[in-house]
Parts: structure tokens; C-alpha cells; sequence
């Protein structure tokens, strides 16, 4: 392989790395939105249960907590699809032992999990 092609291989890896980089950011990004998100529902849970003190009327809190304690169990499951794709962009992926490891690993280092 010639100066010019191994110049040219790592400009192309570096590329690579470098787009896989900004969608990663992408990524993380839309999970920080979602969490605030649920940091907001947590307000306007706290916000229902205080108001229903307030007043002395608990008869819609219930369904309230449970319509936004529903809201928060949605974007938790949004959040798990975004890590997964940051997952796949990185080229990994989860040993049910909880270790990250390649996508084209076989067996676990850590458990001897076999890959199927």
C-alpha cells in the first residue's frame, strides 16, 4: 500500500469517526430534551398533588398522576430507542450480563455469553 493510499485510508476513517461523532451528539441531545421533558411532568405532578391539598379534593389527582406517571413510562421507552441507535452508530452492543461489547463479538469477555 503506497504513502498517498494509507493517507487517504485514514482521512477516510477519520471522516467516518468524525460523522459517527456528530450523530452520537445528535443523539445525546434528544435524550437531554426528553429528560427535561420528564423533569417537567415531575413539576406538574407535584403541582397536581399540592393544588388537591389545597383545596381538600382528591378526587382527580389520582387520575392525573396517572395519566403523567403514563407520560414519563412513553418517553422513558423513547430514551431507551435513542440509546440503542447510539449503540448501533457505535457499533456495539449489550451482554445480558450488562457489558458493552463489538457488534461482531461471538462470546462475552466477561460472562462467556454466546452471541447468536
Amino acid at each position: 500500500m503506497s504513502f498517498f493510499d494509507k493517507v487517504k485510508q485514514g482521512a477516510s476513517e477519520a471522516a467516518k469517526k468524525a460523522q459517527q461523532t456528530v450523530e452520537i451528539t445528535k443523539y445525546k441531545t434528544q435524550i437531554s430534551l426528553k429528560e427535561r421533558e420528564i423533569d417537567k411532568i415531575y413539576k406538574l405532578i407535584g403541582e397536581s398533588v399540592y393544588t388537591s391539598y389545597l383545596t381538600g379534593d382528591y378526587t382527580q389527582v389520582e387520575a392525573n398522576v396517572k395519566d403523567f406517571c403514563q407520560g414519563i413510562a412513553q418517553i422513558n421507552q423513547e430514551i431507551s430507542e435513542i440509546e440503542q441507535k447510539i449503540t448501533e452508530v457505535k457499533n456495539e452492543k449489550e451482554c445480558v450480563c450488562g457489558k458493552v461489547v463489538v457488534a461482531d463479538t461471538k462470546f462475552c469477555s466477561s460472562c462467556g455469553h454466546h452471541f447468536v
